[in-house]
């Protein structure tokens, strides 16, 4: 269980329509500071939904959504691309509740769950240099920058974190 009765659960089938309403209900917002995802994603959601659990099944990917204590979907933290103990962190957490600590703390528990439960032993991340919630979010869970890039054609940076499992 997260702080503030903020629940992590693992992408499953049923998640499927409160995940499609929380990214169109948040597509505005989330546009100010990642790229749109299109109108293709939203098109063809189910069979992306479908694809998202098979990429999980197959242990390449594990997606998670965060809800709040009455169970509503307020955000998801995505490990992606696991391969050789590392893995990519992304994460998008609602506007209604955006400022709260709600990002630090989903976070910070994918982290636990990638070194204890998926044996982890390192994560990446990236965002831009105008997104300054993220760069906080990231460096208060022990990320540190290693590279700067160009995101999108915007200037950004990759985080990276070392993780241990304990023993």
């Amino acid at each position: 269980m997260l702080p503030g009765m903020l629940r992590l659960e693992r992408l499953r089938t049923g998640h499927a329509d409160a995940l499609l309403a929380f990214e169109r209900d948040n597509r505005e917002y989330f546009t100010r500071s990642i790229p749109d995802r299109g109108d293709a994603y939203f098109a063809e959601f189910t069979a992306r939904h479908r694809a998202l659990l098979a990429e999980q099944e197959a242990g390449a990917c594990h997606f998670h959504v965060v809800l709040d204590e009455d169970g509503e979907l307020i955000g998801r933290v995505n490990l992606v691309d696991v391969e050789d103990g590392g893995a990519e962190l992304g994460y998008r957490i609602g506007e209604r509740v955006a400022g709260r600590g709600m990002a630090t703390a989903a976070v910070g528990e994918v982290c636990r769950l990638a070194a204890t439960a998926y044996r982890l032993s390192a994560l990446t991340a990236v965002t831009t240099h105008d997104n300054m919630a993220s760069m906080t979010v990231l460096e208060r869970n022990g990320f540190t920058a290693v590279e700067h890039m160009s995101i999108g054609g915007r200037p950004g940076v990759r985080y990276r974190r070392r993780l241990f499992a304990p023993h």
